[in-house]
């Protein structure tokens, strides 16, 4: 009943999971991108980083510092949150649920920041958090303009040749995305990447990484 097609930029369907009216599917490259955001969210379920070592580069120091748990338990449960968004955004077959899972991702990506108690940390939290909040208009705008001139959201239909999706939703669409993933502009500071934790860090990376993928291939093959 649901086929991708043959032209289509990720490949063929290799198989559908429908939930009511909206059909995810697993392409040969929305599964790599969906496999990638699996193993990353296992590694933050099952990592450990209540000791954390900080090595002074040039010379033999070290400092070892125990975390308690109870601070990382937030961070942990944010990051795992953000590992499953991504799941869902890489495989969603409906232009609104992408823009939704998106926004869900750029959501946990200020808690996992946000989680940790240190002034300069929290400074890029809250610069990361205005930059995110507005890069959901254009996020959803371009599903809004999509909608008004095809008549649906549903990626199925969107790739068909004989629709054609306005420029100016596709622009918006990818600048959506890259407000709700430019994190990593903030993460790169060293108070952060130092910050207790900072092995929870690498989501925000990775789903920044994964989601960005997945628009260029929808931007691409509208």
């Amino acid at each position: 009943m649901f086929s991708l097609p043959t032209g289509q930029i990720g490949g063929r369907e290799l198989f559908v999971v429908e939930f009511g009216d909206v059909v995810n599917y697993f392409s040969p490259y929305t599964a790599s991108l969906f496999a990638f955001a699996l193993i990353f969210t296992v590694i933050v379920i099952i990592s450990r980083p209540e000791r954390m070592v900080e090595i002074a580069f040039g010379g033999d120091a070290y400092l070892a510092k125990e975390i308690p748990t109870k601070d990382l338990a937030f961070q942990r449960f944010m990051a795992i949150a953000c590992g499953l968004a991504t799941l869902a955004a890489v495989v969603s077959g409906d232009l609104f649920n992408f823009a939704l899972f998106t926004s869900m991702v750029g959501i946990t990506n200020i808690g996992i920041v946000a989680a940790v108690r240190s002034r300069h940390v929290l400074n890029a939290a809250y610069q990361y958090g205005i930059v995110a909040m507005v890069a959901t208009l254009p996020l959803f705008g371009a599903a809004a303009i999509t909608l008004a001139t095809t008549g649906s959201l549903s990626l199925w239909e969107l790739y068909r040749a004989g629709i054609t999706v306005p420029f100016v939703a596709k622009a918006f669409l990818v600048l959506g995305v890259m407000g709700e993933g430019m994190a990593p502009f903030y993460v790169a500071k060293a108070e952060i990447t130092r910050a207790p934790g900072a092995p929870y860090i690498l989501m925000i990376h990775v789903s920044s990484l994964l989601v960005f993928l997945r628009v260029v291939e929808i931007a691409l093959s509208m």
